[in-house]
């Protein structure tokens, strides 16, 4: 079964509802259609029901059924219940006028829907910035507890392949906490797409192969992800050959358990792991899905503003499973 046959079978019938900030743009209606279709989520689009209703005639989708809000037109009730919410969630941050021009922004609308449990979950990023998607989330939904960051990792899946790659999209410069609470947190994003995790935490030296700070933070940020999870397959630091060819692994890193095995990576900083993934993708020919933002209270999820309809209809199924 295919990965996202696996995903879909575990999310169909659940009813859950996701949140479509960029309901106006082809690629997210297209994808809203689709899952409603095949029974997998509830999407909630957001924009002027004309705006979405045109984009569905000029693109020959039938978008009959489908849950549109405008928050220009919501509910004044609902609109109050909200305001409310926010400006309480805000309190001694935002201004109550502040508050109001908030919740003009779509994303922050959106994120309100899923912080007052009226949706499970959020896609969005097809049209807006990832700053755009991530600051109401941090702002609303905030980290899980015990949490003190967010990070964003992408599926790696060529065949039958499937990896994690973090921190592609968040944490410009990971210390040795950030770098260990990432490992921790991808390791539980990889337990959602079936694969046992066996983390390597990055680096240019395999075993104090080579010295320097680089080097020794990543050997401290292994020291600590063992202090957090003590059962969790991980080590380091690590080169990447050493973390997946046995040979390879034999030479460096005798005596790990995962050297030579690993299946989600770690890079010591943002601008590693973003050229990491587009290698992967564009020379590797493995189909990168996220990033997958790990850390918050709720799912959601930041989509590429190149992204595909198919990417939309993905991602919004991975939210809905880590909704469940």
């Amino acid at each position: 079964m295919d990965l996202f046959d696996e995903i879909a079978a575990k999310i169909k019938g659940k009813g859950k509802t996701i949140v479509f900030p960029e309901g106006a743009d082809k690629r997210i209606l297209g994808a809203a259609i689709r899952l409603k279709n095949d029974g997998l989520v509830e999407p909630i689009l957001l924009g002027k029901e004309e705006d979405i209703k045109t984009t569905a005639r000029q693109n020959n989708l039938d978008s009959d059924g489908l849950r549109i809000i405008d928050p220009a037109t919501y509910p004044e009730s609902d609109k109050q219940e909200m305001f409310d919410a926010l400006l309480e969630r805000r309190k001694g941050k935002n201004t109550p006028e502040q508050v109001k021009k908030m919740l003009e922004d779509v994303s922050y609308f959106g994120t309100m829907l899923v912080y007052m449990g009226k949706a499970d979950g959020m896609v969005s990023g097809a049209v807006h910035s990832t700053g755009s998607t991530v600051r109401p989330a941090l702002q609303i939904i905030k980290t899980k507890p015990n949490a003190h960051r967010i990070s964003g990792a992408f599926l790696m899946k060529k065949g039958e392949q499937r990896y994690i790659f973090a921190d592609c999209a968040i944490n410009i410069e990971l210390d040795a906490p950030t770098m260990a609470e990432v490992a921790v947190q991808s390791a539980e994003t990889a337990k959602l797409f079936g694969i046992d995790p066996k983390v390597a935490l990055l680096s240019f030296s395999t075993k104090g192969s080579a010295k320097g700070d680089m080097v020794t933070k990543v050997a401290e940020a292994v020291k600590k992800v063992h202090e957090m999870e003590p059962d969790l397959a991980a080590d380091g630091e690590m080169q990447f050959d050493a973390a997946v060819v046995p040979e390879v692994a034999k030479l460096k890193a005798p005596d790990s358990k995962v050297a030579g095995h690993a299946n989600v990576f770690i890079f010591p900083s943002l601008e590693a792991g973003n050229i990491g993934y587009k290698i992967a993708q564009r020379l590797g020919g493995f189909t990168a899905v996220g990033p997958i933002l790990q850390g918050l209270n709720a799912p959601i999820a930041d989509l590429s503003r190149g992204c595909s309809e198919d990417d939309a209809y993905k991602v919004a199924i991975i939210t809905a499973a880590q909704a469940l």
